[in-house]
């Protein structure tokens, strides 16, 4: 009797092992440093994006010079950037609306918001609340990279290229810029694209007039019709 118990003793000691014990979190510990684990919440990018340090160390001490600003805090810079993609077929096609809001998160690296009609107009069979388009805010990191992406990367494959219009200001410091494909970025793939749309892209500035915004956005490297474009380091 005494070794019968001492044999179930010993399969005893055994199954706790097996059910779970400290052997198998051991191996998930052993696992989990392997390095196969990725980060739930990537960053936008590791440390400061290039425009962003070229701006805090050169641009800003430009504009503070030029226009005599006594602060440095009165310098102006870009709030942030805003794309918006309208897609009138967006009820009756919601394909062609989710591929449109798939293109724009691959351009941004952000999800866009669906944007909706406000209001209903029989005109154009329009009810209030139908999706019509698609719009992405960028700031901070994001915006930083995006801008100079825009300005070293698509600004160059635009057709017949002569430099951007100096007439898109709105007189507060705005500037809005339009673009017919969304096939001048280089994120968009040829053979994945299901229709060919354009979309208004709009750098917002706390500039407050259009000539400190043109200054700000020309030192950033952005190339003015009729300008030569700063070359940013």
């Amino acid at each position: 009797m005494a070794d019968a118990k001492g044999t179930k003793e010993t399969k005893g000691t055994k199954g706790p092992g097996k059910a779970g014990g400290p052997a198998p979190q051991a191996k998930g510990k052993e696992k989990a440093k392997g390095g196969g684990a990725t980060d739930p919440a990537p960053k936008a990018a590791e440390g400061k994006p290039r425009l962003q340090a070229y701006y805090e160390e050169t641009v800003r001490g430009r504009l503070q010079k030029q226009f005599g600003l006594g602060n440095s805090h009165e310098v102006p810079r870009v709030a942030k950037i805003v794309l918006n993609v309208g897609m009138g077929e967006g009820a009756k096609n919601p394909k062609s609306l989710e591929a449109a809001a798939e293109e724009l998160a691959t351009i941004t690296g952000q999800r866009p918001v669906i944007t909706r009609a406000k209001k209903a107009i029989s005109n154009f069979s329009l009810r209030a609340g139908v999706p019509i388009g698609c719009a992405v805010t960028l700031r901070g990191a994001r915006m930083y990279e995006f801008l100079d992406r825009f300005i070293n990367v698509t600004v160059p494959r635009f057709r017949d290229f002569r430099g951007l219009p100096t007439r898109s200001f709105d007189g507060r410091g705005n500037y809005t810029t339009g673009i017919k494909e969304q096939m001048v970025f280089p994120e968009i793939d040829y053979d994945k694209v299901e229709r060919i749309h354009g979309m208004d892209i709009t750098f917002v500035t706390n500039a407050g007039r259009d000539d400190v915004a043109r200054a700000l956005l020309r030192e950033m490297g952005m190339p003015f019709r009729g300008e030569v474009p700063v070359q940013v380091n």
